[in-house]
């Protein structure tokens, strides 16, 4: 069985995404990094999915649902750095904002529905939302109040979400791909979904 997780995409990656046009284009790859200004996807494997979360205005959108198809330096990424100054992965330059040049960026091709900023996390689902450790400790989102996000602090990071949660935000994405929408579709991605 899958798991699933969140990630924030700060203010910054969205702006360079809209910025760069790539609003409507599903991203072929992320990135995991070392540091907090890029958070480590740890705990994610292939077949696994990441729902990217934006916070505007205190509401919660989700960016992309993105499933993980491999966690390895592939020819896509281009030749490797000899030095400090080249790019670490000139073969993702479209999608650099992502973290390519992040502190220890690591490259994790994703399988993802396309980048949108229109798909809101409902306010009575955002309170409800509940992540869990690999300990079995639950927790769910603190500054919540009238279904707005006060502060985005417990957001920030790579969290595993609760079968329930990662259900109720497929059904999320899944309720805007319903509305003329059969290009945002992942084939088999879904809560509690197996391999690819």
């Amino acid at each position: 069985m899958s798991d699933a997780f969140t990630v924030l995409w700060t203010q910054d990656v969205c702006r360079a995404l809209r910025k760069a046009g790539r609003t409507g284009e599903r991203p072929p790859v992320a990135f995991s990094g070392v540091h907090s200004s890029l958070p480590r996807w740890a705990g994610a494997n292939t077949g696994d999915t990441v729902y990217a979360l934006h916070v505007n205005q205190r509401q919660v959108y989700v960016v992309s649902q993105l499933r993980v198809a491999d966690r390895e330096r592939g020819a896509c990424c281009g030749t490797p750095p000899a030095t400090w100054e080249d790019p670490a992965h000139p073969g993702h330059d479209d999608w650099s904002m992502l973290g390519s040049d992040g502190c220890g960026a690591e490259p994790v091709h994703v399988a993802a529905t396309p980048v949108r900023f229109d798909v809101p996390v409902p306010g009575d689902l955002l309170a409800q939302l509940t992540w869990q450790n690999r300990r079995g400790r639950t927790r769910v989102l603190k500054y919540v109040v009238d279904g707005r996000l006060e502060n985005s602090i417990s957001l920030q990071g790579f969290y595993r979400l609760t079968p329930e949660s990662a259900a109720a935000l497929h059904g999320v994405v899944a309720g805007e791909q319903g509305r003329g929408r059969a290009d945002d579709v992942i084939p088999g991605a879904g809560p509690g979904m197996g391999p690819p």
